[in-house]
C-alpha cells in the first residue's frame, strides 16, 4: 500500500485493497519526524479503529514535543518489570531489614497475592484489581486486619520498586480506601487477676511464670522475651536491652523489684546463652498451651466471644501499659516503654488516663488570680 500526503505535515495515509469500513476501503495513518537526524515512521492506526488524519498530527506533535524536552518515546520507553519479579527482590530484601526475616510477608504474598498479580506487569495493575483483591479475600473468610496487611505489603513491594529504580509509575494503592480495622484489645486484668495467674502459673512451671511476669512488669512482647540472652541483663542497674525487637528499634525495659529477683536466678548465664529455653535446650519459640490452660481454669475469657476481650500472652503487654496510663503516666512515656516506632499506636491507651483537662484549667485560673491579686497590691 502507498502512502500519500495528506494535508497535515508528517501525516500520511495508505488505503487498503482489502479491508473496508463503512463501504469504503480502509485507511490507515502514518506519520514521519526525525530524531538525531534519522528519519522515523510510526504506524498510528486505521479509520476503522477511530483514527483520523487530525489525531495522527496531535500524535505526531507530542512525538516532537516529547523530542525538544528530551523525553522517551513510546518504543522507547522500557517495559513495567512483572509483580512476581519486583515481589522476589523485595522478599529477599525483608529477610535482612524486616521481623521475622520477613516469613509473613512471604506467606501473604504466597497465599494471597502471587495468585492475583504475578503475570501481570506492574502499569498493568489498576485500583479496580486491588479492590477485587480486598472483596475476594474476605470472602475467603479473611478479618479485615489481614487483608489490610495483605494490601500494605502490595503497597510496600511497589514503593520498594519505585525506589529502587525498577518501576517509573505510580503505586496504585494510592486509590484503594484501607479496610476499617477495629481489632484493638480492650481487656486487660486487674492487679487482682495478675497475681491470680501468677500464683497459678508459679504451680505449673517457672519458667512460664517468669515470662508471664516479665510481659506484665515490663510490657516485653513474647518474641522479645524469647531473643533474650544473658548479656541483654544488666541485673546491677536493672536494665534489660531489647536488641531485636518487632520494629527493629532497640530498646531499655526496666526492671522492677519483683523482676530483678526473678533474674538474680538466671545470673550464671553466659552472654550468648537465651534466657528461657526448651526442654532440648533450644531456644524458646512459642508460648506453651500450659499458659492458655490456665487462663481457661481461671475462668478469664468464660463465655467470651469476642477476640478482642479474651485474654491471651499479648493481653499481658496491653496490661503493663494500661496500668501506666491508669496511674496518669504521660502517653510519651507509654510510647517509650512499649517501643512503639509512632505516636498513634499508643494514643489507644489515652482514654484510660485521668482527665487533667479540668485540673489543668484549674490550675491556670489559680495563676491568673494570683496574678491579678499582686498586680492590685
Amino acid at each position: 500500500m502507498p502512502r500519500a500526503k495528506t494535508r497535515y505535515q508528517g501525516v500520511y495515509e495508505r488505503k487498503s485493497s482489502v479491508k473496508k469500513h463503512n463501504g469504503k476501503m480502509d485507511v490507515c495513518y502514518d506519520i514521519t519526524y526525525k530524531q538525531d537526524k534519522k528519519l522515523i515512521w510510526e504506524k498510528i492506526g486505521w479509520i476503522s479503529e477511530g483514527y483520523t488524519a487530525k489525531l495522527a498530527s496531535q500524535v505526531r506533535a507530542e512525538r516532537l514535543r516529547n523530542i525538544r524536552h528530551g523525553e522517551d518515546l513510546p518504543k522507547q520507553r522500557k517495559k513495567a518489570p512483572y509483580f512476581k519479579d519486583v515481589a522476589t527482590k523485595y522478599l529477599e530484601w525483608a529477610k535482612g531489614n524486616k521481623a521475622r526475616q520477613g516469613r509473613d510477608d512471604a506467606y501473604q504474598y504466597k497465599n494471597h497475592l502471587a495468585h492475583a498479580f504475578d503475570v501481570k506487569r506492574l502499569d498493568q495493575i489498576s485500583p479496580f484489581d486491588l479492590e477485587r483483591l480486598k472483596v475476594n479475600l474476605s470472602n475467603k473468610g479473611l478479618a479485615p486486619a489481614s487483608v489490610k496487611h495483605c494490601l500494605v505489603l502490595f503497597r510496600q513491594i511497589i514503593n520498594k520498586a519505585i525506589v529502587w529504580k525498577l518501576y517509573k509509575g505510580e503505586n496504585p494503592i494510592k486509590d484503594v480506601k484501607m479496610p476499617a480495622v477495629e481489632n484493638q484489645r480492650q481487656r486487660f486484668l486487674s492487679y487482682e487477676e495478675a497475681d491470680m495467674l501468677l500464683t497459678k502459673l508459679l504451680g505449673v512451671s517457672r519458667q512460664l511464670h517468669d515470662m508471664t511476669l516479665l510481659s506484665l512488669h515490663c510490657g516485653l512482647r513474647a518474641g522479645e522475651i524469647f531473643n533474650l540472652k544473658g548479656q541483654d541483663l544488666d541485673i546491677n542497674n536493672e536494665l534489660i536491652t531489647i536488641s531485636n525487637p518487632k520494629n527493629k528499634r532497640a530498646r531499655k525495659a526496666y526492671m522492677t523489684k519483683a523482676v530483678k529477683k526473678m533474674f538474680l536466678g538466671y545470673a550464671s548465664l553466659s552472654p550468648d546463652e537465651y534466657v528461657f529455653m526448651d526442654k532440648k535446650g533450644n531456644k524458646v519459640k512459642a508460648v506453651s498451651k500450659s499458659f492458655h490452660r490456665a487462663i481457661e481454669s481461671l475462668g478469664f475469657n468464660k463465655g467470651v466471644a469476642d477476640r478482642r476481650q479474651r485474654i491471651t500472652f499479648h493481653s499481658l503487654r496491653h496490661t503493663f501499659a494500661s496500668w501506666l496510663a491508669l496511674q496518669g503516666e504521660q502517653i510519651i512515656i507509654i510510647k517509650e516503654l512499649l517501643g512503639h516506632k509512632s505516636l498513634a499506636m499508643t494514643t489507644k491507651y489515652a482514654h484510660l488516663s485521668p482527665d487533667q483537662k479540668k485540673s489543668a484549667t484549674l490550675k491556670m485560673e489559680k495563676a491568673f488570680e494570683k496574678k491579678i491579686t499582686t498586680i492590685a497590691k
